[in-house]
Formats: C-alpha cells, structure tokens, sequence
C-alpha cells in the first residue's frame, strides 16, 4: 500500500542535498560523509519517538496549537498581562545587550507604534545576539509577564522577518517531541511527507455505509490534514479536548486496528497446538484436594472448572484469572498445576518480586512436596551454584513445578516439558516477558500431533488482584478468556479503614503498643518515593529506629528490598511466627504476604500511593478473625486527587469498585503493563470518553475479518506496523 512501507525517513533538506552538483575530492567526500551521518542521525532520533516509516511521520499528531495567525500591538498585548494568555507582537529591535546582573542573560528590546516591550533570554547562544541585531524586525510570541523593569516576555519563540511579511492562515502544531529534535525540524518532516505520502480508504465502502454509517466519518486524509494544520475558524476546544469529527475518525481507525489485531490473535491461538491435559481420576489432583484443610468456595470451585476445560482441548488456553485481595487465586494456580503435571507436563509459575514468589514456593511446596511433587525455585539473587543446581533439574525435567521471578526467562533456563505457564500480577510484567515465558516450552509436543515444537505453545494463566474494569477487559483482553473470583473465603473480617493526620502520629504508636499487648501483629508501610529508592529506604530506616526507640518492650523488624534474601526471609519467618510484633516495611509487602495474626496496617505517607497499591497494601491486613484496622496515616494539604484516593479507601474494600474509580482517576496504563512494554497500543483513544466507539470498532472488525482481508492487512500495516505482537500476551 502506498505510504505504508518501511522505507526510511530522510531528512527534509536531503532533496536540496541531492539536488546539488556532486562534490568533488578529499573535501567533498568528507562533506558527503558528514551530510550522510546527519541523514543518519537524524532518523535514529526520530526512531526514538517511534517514526521509522513516512506513515508513522504522518501519524505523528499534534498535542496543541499555537495561533500565529494574528498580530496584537505592543500596548494591547502589554494590557492584557497577568491573564496568561499568549499574545504575538512584531516589532524593530532598539537594543540588545548581554548583562551579568543576577545572571548572565540576553536582554532585547522590541517597538512599534504602540509602545516598546522587552524580551529576556537566560539561556541563549551566540548566534541569537546576532540573530537578534539592531534594527532586526522579530515577529514574537509568548506570554507577557510584569517584570521589574516593566513588561517582558521570557523566552519567547522568535522569529526574524520583513515589514509586511505575511502571518500564517492556519494554526501552528506542536507535536510531541524529545530531546534533538526541534518544532521547526519536525513541523518541516511531517509537513513534507503528508504532501507526498497517499493516505487512500482502509475501509471498505461496505464497511462504511453500513455498520459505520452512524458515525458520519469523515475521509481519513482529509481528518490529518486538518489536524496538522487546522484553520482558526475551527474549534479550539474540540481539537484541544479531542471531541472534534477529525479526531474521532482518528481514534475510530485506532480502535479498529486494535480489535482486529485482536481478534486475529484469538483466532492463531485457536490454530496453534497445545497439550492435552485430561483431569485424571485418583490423580494428583484429586489427592491434592482430598488434602486441603479447607473447602473451595463456591467462585473457586467454578474457576477451576473453566480453567480445567480449557486445559483439556488441543489449542492454548489464554485466560485472566481476577479475584480480589485474599481471595484465593493461588489455590486455583496450584489446582491447574496439578492437571498439568498429572498429564505428564511442567508448570512454571513467574511473580513480579522476590517475596511474592518465594511466599508462592513455600506454599506450594508445602501443599505438593508431600504428595511427590518436586518443586524448583529460580531467583535472581540465588548463588550461581544454587541457580545452576536448579537449572539443570528444570531441563532434565526432574522439577514439575517451578517458581520464581524474571529468572524464569533468562536463556539459560530451559523446560524439558512446559504445558502451563502462570503469570502473577500480570500487569506488573512487561508484554516481552509474558511472552518469553510462554515461549519456553522447549519439547512440548503434543505426542498426537504431527505439529512442530515450534508450533505448539504451553497454556498459559494471567492471574491479578488488581481487578480489571469491564471497559478495559472488553477493550484490551477482547482475545482473553476471564474468571473472576467474586467471593472471599469465610473468616475474612472486614477491614475498617481510617484517616489519620500525621499530626496524630504519637496516637498511632500508643495504637501499635495497644495492639501488640492483645496478641495481634503490626504492619508499618513507609512511603512511596519515586525519585529516589535510597530515600525510600532511608525513611524506613529512620520509622524502624523511632519505632524500636518508641516501643522498648516490643520486638520490632524491619525490611526493604535491599535486603539480602537470607536476611529478608529470617525477618519474614521471625514475623509470621509471631516472634515480632511489628514490621516496618517498604513497598516490597505490597502483595503476596500472609500473616493471619496480623491486624492492624498503617500506611505512612498515603496519599502518595495510588489506589491500586492502597487496596494491595491494606490486604495483608484482614486475613484472620480478629478485626482488622488500616490507618492511612496523610500530611496535609492534600492534593484534590488525594483527597479523592483516600476517600475511596474510606468508603469501600470491594477491588472491582475501586478498580472502576482508579480508571476515572489514572486512566488505563497501570492495569495494563503498558508502562513495562513500551508500547502503549492506544495513543488517541482514550477510554474514558471514547468507550462508546468500542462497540463499533469491534462490529467493524468482525465485517472486515470475513469479508475483506486485503483491506485488513492495508489497515493493520498503517496503525501497528509491526507491533501487533504486542496484544497477543
């Protein structure tokens, strides 16, 4: 399809570059050298923004306008200062000099009829004195500002020109951008692929005129053309919220390329060959069951039923287990293991963090090793002799059962036998490594099958507590199965949330000591800083030794991520033994910790949490009998998105509901890994306020899919171009 090839971007003054007379000699080679790095360089630096192919440049859409189209006087634009609104002047350069009071800085001064304005530049280069002569006629634009020597724009864009010259007819389009690649560079690229690069119809006239033909949309190149250079008469407000025709037609295109991409996903797992695994009478599973100490609930119970069909049929299961915190999953996890490893097969179950998998290996080592299961443990901190011990029992296929984290995928781990991949905190993944495990199955041939190993994939289970709104699952998992866990174990007490001021925090130590003195155990979670893991960990240190120095009859621990793992394991032993009664900890017990005797939970610093990580947190609380408390311990003011968080903490522990409000507050990213893989798959569509186009991309698709094939591929190169991929994991 024109447009759509993976030809490279040149720079836009290589036309002039080839135009010229061939360069003789030493100089003139060195020149051709030099002007063939800047080609090079300069596509490696819009590489970095995801612009390797002309369409990609003419998808490259703008995040605002600047309206350059009129001129204010000086006086207008100096009386309109203070309301921060951008104004653009034009007028002769009077001075120009370099002061060093404060700072070294470029003071201009520009005039017209109507009066004089100053323009200051503290960072500026040499050739913007000259640039900026006396005499010079700028045309500027910025926002005037008070300043104490009168009105002033402060770093303006400038632009030298002739008395008279004309001002532009449409507005000016600021596109995302980084570091290398100036506006004037990308609007001069983009501007000249749109005019060479045809943008015919994906889709079909059917297509159009018939599921779409409520939508009214408007003839794709028509849309990018108005958006990369709207005329003033159109609606600021609908191109800068993103309502306006142009940018529906946008995202509808957008969507539909997901959906497709998704459904055809759907279909190559259909048509890939995986293990059979029949649930086996008298098997394992069944002696595992007959062990537990406790019986399913009812959601679990149907859980596993789907999770066990689907493992029986010859094509991979590909299914998102949600439940709630607490609610049982990793039984579920244990129960599918069972089947696979009855049918002859290894199961590999990969967690985010080191305390999640290693509180996984203990568990199921403890419910399958007496039943004759050898379980194998990889970690990234394992001595190099220990994780080769392990290695080699994962190849030779000894260990049916192997747990861990990011090791799992490394080269030197290879399956003898991999029939089920389980992935723990999904989102917490990147999409390469779902997929790298998955990859993994080695030699697991169906032995009824003449397929490849190649072609035959191990099933795979995604499991979360970090419950995916219905939106979100309709829009991204459209290719996943889900079972939800709707249904916490009997004995949970509910947990009782509150609002403390840090103002409060003696209050809240007095609460520990009264606590501990009742029997029960104490979590203190310190707070979440972003920038910077070592003052994450200097606060937990300096919580720890105002807690040990608050608290002398009281045993108190403390862990953080830097731990080494011998450590961190004695802590965490000592804790669920109860021979200490409070644990100071980062964010590294945020999930997979489970101390029944714990109740009560205070979050330092809460409002610098999200929501998720909130609702995760309190879970480590509430598993026993005994009432569960979480303090979430805030310093004022609050940010109004704070304050919103916190109440939502307050007035619900149900995941789902919070889920929904954390898709209202943060948007999509975090549910969906998008963050790890690099690859945000929606760039214009946003699922709050374009859902409703969801039902009609998916109809769309449908259509397409059976009826129109060249017109897919035409519309999938164009939208993905190449990374389709990414949605099949």
């Amino acid at each position: 399809m024109p447009g759509t090839a993976a030809e490279p971007i040149h720079d836009p003054a290589d036309a002039a570059k080839e135009t010229a007379a061939p360069a003789r000699g030493k100089a003139g080679e060195a020149r051709g050298k030099a002007a063939a790095s800047g080609t090079s360089s300069a596509a490696a630096r819009l590489a970095k923004l995801g612009l390797r192919r002309p369409v990609d440049l003419v998808l490259h859409l703008p995040m605002r306008y600047e309206d350059e189209t009129t001129l204010a006087p000086i006086a207008e634009a100096i009386h309109r200062a203070g309301l921060g609104l951008p104004a653009q002047v034009e007028g002769e350069v009077i001075s120009n000099e370099v002061t060093f009071r404060p700072r070294r800085q470029l003071v201009v001064k520009i005039a017209d009829d109507s009066g004089e304005l100053t323009l200051r530049f503290l960072n500026f280069y040499g050739n913007q004195t000259k640039q900026m002569a006396e005499g010079v006629r700028l045309r500027v634009r910025g926002e005037v500002r008070g300043g104490f020597f009168g009105a002033e724009m402060v770093h303006p864009t400038v632009r030298p020109v002739v008395p008279g010259e004309a001002l532009p007819d449409r507005l000016t389009p600021v596109y995302p951008s980084t570091a290398g690649i100036p506006q004037a560079y990308l609007r001069k690229a983009i501007g000249g692929t749109l005019s060479r690069t045809p943008m015919p119809e994906t889709l079909p006239r059917a297509v159009l005129d018939g599921p779409l033909a409520r939508l009214h949309l408007r003839p794709l190149a028509d849309c990018l053309r108005l958006l990369h250079a709207p005329s003033p008469q159109e609606s600021e407000a609908a191109l800068a919220d993103r309502s306006h025709p142009a940018w529906q037609r946008i995202k509808f295109d957008e969507l539909l390329a997901q959906q497709i991409s998704l459904r055809r996903a759907h279909a190559a797992r259909r048509e890939k060959t995986a293990p059979t695994m029949p649930r086996r009478e008298g098997g394992l599973l069944t002696r595992f069951l007959a062990a537990l100490p406790f019986r399913l609930t009812g959601a679990q119970q149907r859980v596993v039923e789907e999770i066990a069909a689907d493992m029986t049929r010859p094509h991979p299961m590909h299914r998102l287990l949600q439940g709630d915190v607490g609610s049982g999953k990793t039984i579920v996890a244990a129960l599918a293991a069972c089947q696979a490893i009855d049918a002859g097969y290894q199961a590999a179950l990969m967690a985010p963090t080191e305390i999640l998998a290693e509180q996984h290996y203990r568990k199921l080592s403890a419910w399958l090793e007496p039943l004759g299961v050898p379980v194998a443990w990889l970690a990234g901190s394992q001595k190099a002799r220990d994780k080769r011990e392990a290695a080699a029992r994962v190849e030779s296929g000894q260990a049916q059962l192997v747990i861990g984290t990011h090791a799992l995928i490394q080269d030197t781990v290879r399956f003898a036998k991999l029939g089920l991949s389980v992935v723990d905190e999904q989102h917490r993944f990147g999409v390469a490594q779902r997929l790298a495990l998955r990859g993994k199955a080695g030699a697991a041939d169906t032995p009824d099958s003449a397929a490849t190993a190649a072609e035959t994939v191990p099933h795979q289970l995604m499991m979360s507590a970090t419950p995916i709104p219905r939106t979100l699952a309709m829009t991204y998992y459209a290719d996943l199965d889900v079972s939800v866990i709707d249904e916490l174990p009997p004995g949970r007490t509910p947990i009782v949330t509150r609002l403390v001021n840090d103002e409060r925090r003696d209050e809240v130590i007095g609460r520990i000591h009264h606590a501990a003195a009742e029997g029960r155990q104490v979590y203190w979670v310190c707070p979440l800083i972003e920038e910077s893991e070592a003052l994450q960990l200097q606060t937990a240190v300096e919580t720890y030794e105002t807690l040990v120095a608050a608290l002398p009859d009281l045993r108190v621990g403390l862990v953080h991520g830097r731990l080494p793992p011998a450590e961190k394991a004695a802590v965490m032993d000592d804790f669920s033994a109860n021979r200490m009664q409070v644990l100071v900890a980062t964010t590294v017990i945020e999930v997979g910790v489970d101390v029944p005797n714990a109740s009560l939970m205070v979050i330092e610093h809460a409002e610098r949490f999200g929501l998720a990580q909130l609702h995760q947190l309190r879970g480590r609380v509430g598993r026993g009998s005994a009432e569960s408390v979480c303090l979430l311990m805030y310093q004022a003011p609050l940010s109004p998105t704070a304050r919103e968080r916190l109440a939502t903490m307050r007035e619900t522990t149900d995941g789902f509901e919070i889920a929904r409000r954390d898709l209202e507050i943060r948007g999509p990213g975090e549910f969906l890994g998008a963050r790890q893989s690099g690859e945000a798959m929606l760039r214009f569509a946003d699922l709050q306020t374009d859902a409703w186009l969801v039902e009609y991309a998916q109809e769309a698709a449908e259509l397409m899919l059976a009826r129109y094939p060249e017109a897919v591929e035409a519309h999938l190169s164009r939208w993905l171009g190449g990374r389709e991929h990414y949605l099949k994991a």
